[in-house]
C-alpha cells in the first residue's frame, strides 16, 4: 500500500498543451465553459434583431422572407420588427434590441438621415450594426459595420442608357415623367440622381413631372392619373418609375385614360418582380432594372464574420441585371418574387 501510494505521489499531472504552453494564457472561453462545467454544444445560438421598414411591396416581402429562410438556414436566431414605414418606430425597434443584448444589430431604414443618435447608442452597448438595403447618411461611418445592399445610383444610370438607347432615333423634345419612391429615402435619391446624370447627355430629353409615389401601387396608380392630368400636348412619352409596384399602378391609369402602356408612354422600372416581368412579357413595360432583395444568406454570413472578430468591406453589394422584353420569358421562370 505504502508503495501505491508513493506511485500515486510521483505520478505526472495531465495538462492540457495549451495550459502548458502559457501557464500565464487567460483560458479561451470553450476552455472556460469545460472548467466550469458547462457543455460547449450548449452555447446559444447567434442573435440577430432586425428592424424591417415595413411591407410596402412584393420586393420589401421578398427581403423579409429571404432573411427569415437565411436564419433559419443558419441556425441563427432572428428577432423581427416591422416599422411599417416609421423611424421613430424603428428608433423604438433598435432600444429593444439593446435591452435584450443581441449579438447583432440590422437595420433597412426607412430615410437616410436621422441615425446617428441611435446608432451611437448601438455601439455604446457594444452591438454592431449592418445596414441592409437602404443606406444611412451618418458623418461617423464607424457607427455601423458594413451596408449590404444595392448600388441605387447605378440602378438608375441603367434606366438613363437604356432610354437614350431606346430614343436615339427619336425627335426630341421627350418629357419624362417620375413616379419617385418614399421622400428621404435612398432608392429614390440615388436612383433618380443616376438617371439624370445620363439622360443630361440630351438637353432635348426632359423629365416634366416627378412626384413620389411612396413605392406603393395603390399611390402609383392614384399619382399617374394627377400626372395625366394635363393638355394632350404637354403629356409624358416617358414614365421611370422608381420601382415595380409604382409602375403597376401607373400601368391601370395609363390604361384608364385610354392610353397603350408600353407604346404611347415607354415606362421603366426598378426591382425585377414576377409581375413586372410579366407585363414586360407583353410589352407593357418596356425595361426593369433588377434590384435584389434576396439579401439574407449575405446578412447571415456577415453576422457570423463580425462574431468571429473578422473584418468586412464597408460596402457589399450582389450582382444585378437589366431585363428587356426579349429576355423577360427566360427571367420570369427563376424569379423568387
Amino acid at each position: 500500500m505504502v508503495l501505491l501510494l508513493l506511485q500515486g505521489c510521483n505520478a505526472t499531472p495531465s495538462v492540457s498543451p495549451a495550459a502548458s504552453a502559457d501557464p500565464d494564457r487567460p483560458p479561451s472561453i470553450q476552455e472556460w465553459r469545460r472548467t466550469s462545467g458547462e457543455d460547449v454544444r450548449a452555447e446559444k445560438p447567434l442573435v440577430i434583431g432586425f428592424s424591417q421598414l415595413g411591407s410596402e411591396s412584393a420586393w420589401r416581402m421578398a427581403n423579409t422572407a429571404s432573411v427569415r429562410e437565411a436564419a433559419k438556414e443558419s441556425g441563427i436566431s432572428l428577432l423581427l420588427e416591422n416599422a411599417e414605414q416609421s423611424q421613430p418606430k424603428q428608433f423604438e425597434a433598435v432600444r429593444e434590441f439593446i435591452r435584450r443584448k443581441v449579438d447583432v444589430i440590422a437595420i433597412a431604414p426607412v430615410v437616410e438621415s436621422g441615425w446617428s443618435g441611435i446608432l451611437q447608442e448601438a455601439k455604446l452597448a457594444g452591438i454592431p450594426v449592418v445596414i441592409l438595403d437602404r443606406s444611412v447618411n451618418v458623418e461617423d461611418t464607424s457607427l455601423f459595420v458594413t451596408t449590404i445592399g444595392s448600388d441605387f445610383y447605378e440602378e438608375g444610370v441603367k434606366a438613363g442608357k437604356y432610354l437614350l438607347d431606346r430614343m436615339q432615333n427619336q425627335a426630341g423634345p421627350i418629357r419624362i415623367a417620375e413616379l419617385q419612391g418614399t421622400a428621404g429615402s435612398s432608392p429614390s435619391i440615388q436612383r433618380g440622381e443616376g438617371f439624370r446624370s445620363v439622360v443630361k447627355a440630351r438637353t432635348d430629353m426632359v423629365i416634366t413631372q416627378s412626384a413620389p409615389a411612396d413605392f406603393t401601387e395603390n399611390k402609383g396608380k392614384e399619382v399617374m392619373q394627377e400626372l395625366l392630368q394635363v393638355p394632350v400636348e404637354e403629356r409624358p412619352q416617358v414614365l421611370f418609375a422608381h420601382n415595380d409596384d409604382m409602375a403597376i399602378g401607373a400601368i391601370e391609369a395609363i390604361k384608364e385614360a385610354g392610353l397603350r402602356p408600353g407604346k404611347d408612354i415607354v415606362i421603366l422600372s426598378v426591382d425585377g418582380s414576377r409581375s413586372a416581368l410579366q407585363l414586360l412579357n407583353d410589352g407593357e413595360l418596356n425595361a426593369v432594372v433588377e434590384c435584389n432583395p434576396l439579401l439574407g444568406p449575405l446578412l447571415m454570413q456577415a453576422a457570423k464574420e463580425i462574431m468571429a472578430g473578422r473584418s468586412l468591406p464597408k460596402r457589399m453589394i450582389p450582382p444585378e441585371d437589366i431585363f428587356t422584353q426579349e429576355r423577360a420569358e427566360h427571367a420570369i421562370q427563376n424569379r423568387k418574387f
